[in-house]
């Protein structure tokens, strides 16, 4: 059995889960307009590898700071029906059914929240979604994270200690999936490296290590 890991963005699917969750939260009165190009700067700051995940994640996350959980649940229901599923790229549909086939455990490993990365990971079928730890206390949304950050060197340590825990799986090779060159650790931990719709500089990169490149459509 081996193990498959995806990113989330841009590589599952053809947008951002975070950029585009907080555009419906504010399409249904539920954060305040001024949170989009808030993001938007930060975004820059990542695709530039300058990113504070900490920040990042206060801000996206201040929406829901005192929110009940069950209130939240329902909306990323409605949320991913409307935006996520629509944007999964057929061809990693296709890629997750193969490993499937193979008897592979399929995960998601991505730097959104585990309020969006787990539901997620439950619509399309897979094992599970290692994603940053998203703080409740009483019941509702602190506004905080906690743990590791799955973002960058991050996502290694996360999968590591994830695998340390399977001591019922023992996982021959491993592969990986990703857009992003802040996930050059995670695909260069991975015995299989796929790098999908990648940029210039992952593209070089990936030329230079002979892994596998894809473009993926919607």
């Amino acid at each position: 059995m081996d193990l498959a890991v995806f990113d989330l963005d841009e590589t599952l699917i053809c947008d951002d889960s975070t950029s585009l969750w907080l555009r419906w939260l504010v399409s249904q009165g539920f954060a305040p307009e001024e949170i989009i190009p808030q993001e938007q700067a930060l975004m820059a700051q990542y695709h530039a590898g300058s990113l504070s995940i900490e920040e990042y994640m206060r801000t996206t996350l201040s929406p829901l700071a005192g929110m009940a959980t069950p209130t939240v649940a329902g909306w990323v229901r409605r949320f991913i029906h409307r935006d996520i599923l629509p944007r999964v790229f057929p061809a990693a549909r296709e890629r997750i059914q193969w490993h499937q086939q193979r008897g592979d455990t399929v995960m998601i490993i991505t730097a959104s929240g585990d309020h969006i990365a787990v539901p997620i990971a439950e619509r399309l079928g897979v094992h599970g979604a290692l994603a940053i730890g998203v703080e409740v206390v009483d019941e509702r949304y602190s506004g905080e994270i906690y743990g590791t950050a799955t973002y960058r060197e991050g996502k290694v340590t996360r999968l590591s200690d994830w695998r340390a825990l399977q001591q019922d799986r023992r996982f021959e090779r491993t592969w990986a999936y990703s857009d992003s060159m802040n996930d050059l650790p995670l695909l260069t931990h991975a015995d299989h490296a796929w790098v999908i719709n990648p940029d210039a500089l992952l593209q070089q990169e990936a030329q230079q290590r002979g892994w596998q490149v894809c473009n993926w459509v919607r």
